[in-house]
């Protein structure tokens, strides 16, 4: 009953005031209801486009511009979202009270859903056993796990599902190694991730609702667990620095370190399965911007770039005015809500020339916002790079021929896009020394 109380609180009533409000012509409503905008969101982007950089639906701001989005993004008169915060008040105790008492991302201590100066001890935390020195000195090991991967695959003479053999596994294997995950747990935790990735969405099924908190009672049970014994067997893997560090001059409890880790956990593959995803479907339905590449491998970087900009894993986000202000020539008071389609605001035709065009030599590809801005920028921005990088180049180098089998299958969330399915023909392996 408590369960199904939340649900409702949190989703059920959601999804039944969408459904009237889309069928009074409410974009975000729309949006949320109707899933061929969720498929193509390309026109509905243009659509809101053509009303200017700000527009009121009937519960929150949509932007879909990127100067704006960039502003909000850094903006000190806004915070993030966090879960039941905009809720009328009677419904936000509900949800408190009937909340299950497990991590999330979008309750406090995650660092998605707090702000300074809770986020900068947290974030400095990380910071201090996430360097960039750390990240940069992964590349031999992101190049041997792709190739031992690829490698594996050699012997397939069918169809793959590329996703599920290869897209998740080179995420899941480099984060699980730096952050001390047992090679016997990993398919465990992506298993977790799989099931909890829906939980940056409101409005969900019963089904989903209950799918995901399935994932992350399993997810936290198990990090509990994993951190303790790393507490007293300690290695030389960054989650154990991040152990040490909570314990040291920055002082994390139980409960902020838990929603740390978990963080830096999943959000080091869910976002980068769907980048690696989103590439490789891209550019196998793109053969001149493969032969660009083919021709020139310095261009494999910025081809991310462009990736990340045209189909972002994550495709929005939100803000909350914390006091009266001004967006865009709109005034805003405190409490409003504006929502940020990240995934849009990447293909604004006043930042990127001909924005709908997959071009591996554009030369500002890189001023996407799909790792968020400001203070909430992607903490494993730099990996995820690297990965896709990596990722892709290996791919496409070991099998030039491969072809799409098959249409594939969307996930099923709106605020992370990506394929939970995709069909490739191999072709031939090229083995390469290395």
């Amino acid at each position: 009953m408590r369960e199904r109380l939340h649900w409702l609180t949190m989703h059920g009533l959601l999804r039944s005031a969408a459904n009237w409000s889309a069928r009074k012509g409410d974009p975000q409503a729309r949006f949320f209801a109707d899933p061929t905008l969720r498929a193509d969101p390309i026109p509905f982007f243009e659509e809101l486009r053509a009303q200017g950089p700000l527009v009121r639906a009937r519960v929150s701001f949509l932007t879909v511009d990127h100067a704006t989005a960039h502003d909000l993004l850094r903006s000190d008169d806004f915070r993030v979202v966090s879960m039941g915060g905009s809720l009328p008040s009677a419904l936000r105790w509900l949800e408190r009270r009937t909340r299950a008492d497990v991590l999330h991302p979008l309750l406090p201590p995650s660092l998605l859903a707090v702000e300074p100066p809770e986020h900068t001890r947290y974030r400095k935390t990380v910071s201090s056993v996430f360097t960039s020195r750390a990240v940069s000195a992964l590349q031999d090991r992101v190049e041997g796990t792709a190739a031992a991967l690829l490698e594996g695959l050699a012997d397939e003479s069918g169809v793959v599902d590329i996703v599920d053999r290869y897209c998740a596994q080179l995420p899941v294997a480099i984060i699980s190694e730096i952050l001390g995950v047992p090679d016997d747990d990993r398919a465990k935790v992506l298993e977790f991730g799989e099931l909890a990735a829906p939980s940056l969405d409101f409005g969900l099924s019963w089904r989903q609702y209950q799918s995901v908190q399935h994932g992350l009672e399993g997810f936290n049970a198990w990090l509990v667990a994993h951190l303790e014994k790393l507490r007293n067997n300690p290695g030389d893997d960054l989650m154990s620095q991040l152990i040490a560090a909570s314990e040291g001059g920055v002082r994390l409890d139980q409960s902020e370190l838990l929603a740390v880790a978990g963080l830096v956990l999943a959000a080091g593959f869910e976002t980068t399965v769907n980048l690696l995803g989103n590439g490789i479907r891209m550019l196998l339905n793109s053969p001149d911007q493969l032969a660009v590449l083919s021709a020139d491998p310095s261009l494999w970087p910025n081809a991310v770039e462009e990736i990340l900009r045209l189909d972002s894993p994550v495709q929005l986000t939100a803000r909350v005015a914390r006091t009266d202000t001004v967006v865009a020539g709109t005034a805003i008071r405190r409490g409003e809500m504006v929502v940020i389609y990240l995934a849009a605001a990447n293909r604004d035709p006043k930042v990127f020339t001909d924005p709908h065009r997959f071009d591996v030599t554009r030369p500002n590809a890189g001023r996407h916002l799909a790792f968020s801005g400001g203070r909430h920028f992607c903490l494993g921005a730099a990996l995820a790079r690297i990965e896709g990088e990596t990722g892709l180049r290996r791919f496409f180098t070991h099998f030039p021929d491969a072809r799409l089998a098959g249409e594939g299958r969307r996930r099923d969330t709106r605020v992370l896009r990506g394929w939970a399915r995709l069909p490739v023909s191999l072709g031939a392996p090229v083995r390469t020394a290395g």
